[in-house]
């Protein structure tokens, strides 16, 4: 799967994230948000290195459950998970070298 340009709406719940075999990015942020708009060219460099990962991309905010679940505090929060566990974040990227590296985690 390939970069998602669109936060969803909808967001999965926990346990279908945790269930997720392989390796999946999670996006948290939200499309009128300075920095997630200014972290997206990064985003989908790094993804693009990155052919066969998923990335879900998931509208945050108050109310919004799966965020709280990760304890996300900031947008964009960039979560890499590996067959349901957190193998690392990173918190307002700012360059694809930095994404990338959470990538090869």
């Amino acid at each position: 799967m390939s970069y998602v340009a669109k936060y969803q709406e909808t967001a999965p719940d926990r346990a279908e994230i945790d269930a997720l075999p392989g390796a999946v990015l999670i996006e948290f942020g939200v499309d009128w948000c300075p920095h997630c708009q200014g972290a997206q060219s990064s985003i989908e460099t790094a993804l693009g290195a990155q052919p066969g990962l998923r990335h879900i991309k998931v509208e945050d905010g108050p109310g919004r459950r799966l965020g709280r679940t990760f304890r996300v505090k900031l947008w964009p929060t960039l979560i890499f998970m590996r067959d349901g566990q957190e193998i690392g974040r990173v918190v307002r990227p700012t360059s694809t070298q930095e994404i990338s590296e959470l990538l090869a985690g």
